[in-house]
């Protein structure tokens, strides 16, 4: 995709201001990194950081027939579904593959927001129109190009956000509960969510009140963080990244997310294939693994056990939490257990490897 192409988040000048490092990423001119990936790693896993994620799409979903239209569609149970709460949950194919991961979260008894991701947005939003029906009493509006959406995260997070005037939303949210508040004198949507396996909100607001929210972080001495921590920590947390460990390719069985599907909500798309490939079960399994000793695993590489190729990575990196090379991949469904010895072919270099427990990281508490 040409530069001139690439959409750009309301964020663009202040990262620019920070001297953050740009690169294209699904769709948009996104900052890499600030000062290194390594210290925005630690800062999210030891303080806190913050990240402008204002390219994963928002979709605002209104209409007496809004909750029957997403739970066609959605493998999560919609109904059950609170206002004040989200829910990870997928969109998935008439064959059962997963088009994208989201949050969806109930605004009312009427009204939904969707949170995708930023390379699937315009999918999503043609897959919608897609299946609407004359008789659907529902509408929808893409917001992403006029919000900014920001990740607060880490173990400070909470004392970061009271810091603004977010005392009582630190205080009252559960993980996936969400409410409307006040934060550094801005109104904003606040959700008890992340994707670095620490505590943390992510932030919704208008464009120039986001800007503000945003810099008032910053004056906060909150490190920005860019995409290159994000992919470190999500990993870490065994969290999947679409496009990489999940796909329109793999389904919910194999990818270890049948928990995202309510099997016994009635009919959605893919439902059929997905209650067959659960009861037959699935001929390759998504795993985690640690290299033993050195070397960087990568997504593409070859798994091998006594030299016959098992599988391959679907994302890899070095952990600066745990000093190691660690990865996820699929392997044939009789090898995806804790404690098989693979080898990952990294360049050439035939490198020992373990199946271990997910999530590679965990936060006390």
């Amino acid at each position: 995709m040409a530069e001139s192409s690439l959409l750009v988040t309301p964020l663009h000048d202040q990262h620019v201001e920070l001297a953050a490092r740009m690169v294209p990423f699904g769709g948009w001119d996104m900052p890499v990194q600030y000062l290194s990936i390594l210290d925005e790693h630690r800062a999210v896993r030891a303080t806190a950081g913050i990240f402008d994620v204002s390219h994963m799409g928002r979709i605002e979903f209104a209409g007496v027939g809004a909750g029957a239209f997403l739970q066609r569609l959605f493998t999560c149970d919609v109904p059950t579904i609170e206002p004040g709460h989200g829910r990870y949950c997928l969109l998935c194919t008439e064959s059962g593959g997963i088009l994208d991961d989201t949050i969806l979260y109930r605004r009312s008894a009427e009204a939904f927001l969707l949170v995708c991701n930023a390379g699937n947005r315009l999918a999503v939003l043609a897959w919608l129109e897609r299946w609407k029906q004359p008789s659907d009493a529902v509408s929808w509006q893409d917001r992403t190009l006029e919000t900014v959406m920001i990740a607060l995260q880490g173990p400070q997070a909470p004392q970061r956000l009271t810091d603004l005037g977010g005392g009582d939303l630190a205080a009252g949210l559960t993980y996936f509960g969400w409410a409307e508040g006040a934060i550094a004198g801005q109104h904003a949507f606040v959700a008890r969510t992340g994707y670095t396996g620490e505590d943390g909100f992510e932030i919704i607001a208008e464009a120039a009140a986001g800007s503000f929210i945003w810099q008032a972080l910053v004056d906060g001495d909150v490190s920005p963080c860019g995409l290159g921590a994000r992919d470190t920590l999500r990993l870490e947390a065994a969290l999947p990244l679409h496009g990489n460990d999940i796909s329109p390719e793999t389904n919910p069985v194999e990818a270890g997310l049948l928990w995202t599907v309510a099997l016994d909500k009635g009919d959605f798309l893919g439902a059929s294939v997905i209650r067959q490939a659960k009861e037959q079960g699935p001929e390759r399994r998504l795993v985690g693994f640690e290299v033993v000793g050195r070397g960087i695993p990568r997504a593409h590489q070859d798994l091998l056990v006594d030299g016959r190729s098992v599988g391959a990575a679907t994302s890899g990196t070095f952990s600066p939490t745990l000093q190691r090379g660690i990865g996820m991949g699929y392997v044939e469904a009789s090898l995806a257990k804790i404690g098989v010895d693979l080898t990952v072919d990294i360049r050439g270099a035939m490198t020992p490897a373990r199946i271990v427990r997910r999530p590679f990281y965990k936060r006390a508490g």
